[in-house]
């Protein structure tokens, strides 16, 4: 089977400023502060999202959390969306899968999401994780969003 190929964007820019990002995530998405996430690139239909290293990510074992690497490559295919389609207040998530693949150093995680799908009503983002500095991936994410029809 040959491999998922973004989605070509032709040149396209984002659809969304990193400032109108902004004030979405502090009128909206209150959780964005709350992980610390930060917005490193915003495409058209691309994301690159930074988890900072925090000891509150840290589940028993020494590793960061399966919940924590979730949220932040949920939030990275949501910018991505945002980016191909403009602010629209109700996309949500209807599916995300995540594969772990090894133990992440202790170091800010790098989320770098890409459609490689986007629909009328859904869009379907691929997701790597790597720790800073490392580019081997230590989870892979594949997840949908559906998009509300435009008025």
């Amino acid at each position: 089977m040959a491999d998922a190929q973004p989605l070509k964007p032709a040149n396209r820019q984002a659809l969304i400023t990193a400032a109108d990002l902004d004030a979405l995530a502090d009128r909206d998405a209150p959780f964005v502060e709350i992980f610390g996430f930060r917005t490193e690139r915003i495409g058209f239909g691309e994301a690159t999202i930074r988890l900072p290293y925090n000891e509150n990510h840290i589940r028993p074992g020494g590793t960061i959390s399966g919940p924590a690497m979730m949220a932040v490559a949920d939030w990275a295919v949501y910018v991505a969306v945002m980016g191909a389609i403009g602010p629209v207040d109700l996309a949500v998530t209807t599916n995300l899968n995540i594969n772990f693949l090894r133990k992440p150093a202790e170091r800010d995680l790098i989320a770098e999401a890409r459609l490689i799908k986007l629909g009328r009503r859904l869009a379907v983002g691929d997701v790597s994780i790597h720790p800073e500095g490392d580019e081997e991936m230590c989870a892979h994410v594949t997840a949908t969003y559906s998009i509300p029809p435009r008025d």
